[in-house]
């Protein structure tokens, strides 16, 4: 049974490290964004609604280019701008404020819009066909539910970035393969033969084939409320410019609501664009991909 389901995509990051908006830069003489290549996938899986967040500097050229592309297509198209004042109380100043507030405030801004339940991506990642395919899977067989949902998640060693630290999601899996933690590390790195992070000064080795979260996520909307409250128990709280992490709220959900999620090892191959130095190897797989036929030369 095929149900309704839907994509979101969060477009808002500002690319820091990348030195410029990453998630609007063609990958590809033919112009289309990695964002693009999600968007193609989880159409050929059957998703039918596509739910952009952006920052308040993507081009409105960009915006118009996806809209005349799914015009005349059976795809509903929504883009919603991840803004500071989003789901803030007017009684907490934000005036020092500069950094989005982060993945799971992204989702939150989805809150109007999502009424089934739906996938989360990153904009600047390439997560393959058979991903996609697997989440509808999951998602028409109802398996999906108020507080059951589920990761498509990877392994370390092929998420690194040769030009510098990452950060991403170490999971710990029960033997049942769902999580019991999930743990943001923002300085994961290749150093000699080993794959470390760095925690109070020290350093600490991963094993390669740990399951990584890249924000494929499996989602019920029931997540809009909890959402909602840990973001408020967030502000009350926040300091300087820290983010509050869809990793770390869904761990939260876990141990205080009994919110389980079953973690699904990806089938495809994972690429993206952390660093500008990384775009040159993505865009070689991508072309290759289109030589083995697996995309067109124009997606569309």
């Amino acid at each position: 049974m095929s149900i309704k389901k839907s994509v979101v995509i969060l477009a808002g990051g500002l690319g820091s490290r990348y030195k410029g908006l990453k998630q609007i830069d063609g990958i590809l003489e033919n112009g289309a964004t990695i964002l693009e290549y999600s968007i193609y996938d989880a159409i050929q899986a059957g998703f039918n609604k596509i739910v952009i967040i952006i920052n308040e500097h993507i081009p409105i050229g960009f915006c118009k280019k996806l809209d005349k592309i799914f015009q005349n297509k059976a795809i509903e198209i929504h883009w919603v701008t991840q803004t500071l004042s989003c789901f803030v109380p007017k009684h907490i100043s934000i005036e020092s404020r500069i950094k989005p507030w982060g993945t799971a405030h992204a989702i939150l801004c989805a809150k109007n819009v999502i009424q089934e339940p739906f996938i989360v991506l990153n904009a600047d990642d390439f997560y393959g066909n058979a991903s996609f395919l697997k989440a509808a899977h999951i998602i028409n067989q109802n398996s999906i539910s108020e507080k059951q949902w589920s990761l498509m998640a990877y392994p370390v060693k092929n998420t690194l970035s040769k030009n510098g630290p990452v950060a991403r999601g170490v999971c710990s899996i029960g033997m049942d393969g769902f999580l019991l933690k999930i743990e943001e590390k923002t300085t994961i790195e290749k150093k000699n033969d080993a794959i470390i992070y760095s925690e109070n000064n020290t350093e600490i080795e991963l094993n390669p084939n740990t399951l990584v979260s890249m924000n494929f996520w499996i989602l019920h909307p029931g997540i809009f409320p909890f959402l909602e409250k840990l973001f408020a128990d967030f502000l009350a709280k926040f300091k300087n410019q820290e983010e509050f992490y869809i990793p770390n709220a869904i761990q939260q959900l876990i141990e205080t609501e009994g919110i389980k999620v079953d973690v699904k090892a990806s089938p495809s191959e994972w690429k993206g664009v952390t660093f500008a130095e990384d775009k040159s190897e993505v865009q070689d797989f991508l072309k290759a991909q289109i030589q083995q036929q697996k995309y067109p030369e124009q997606l569309w």
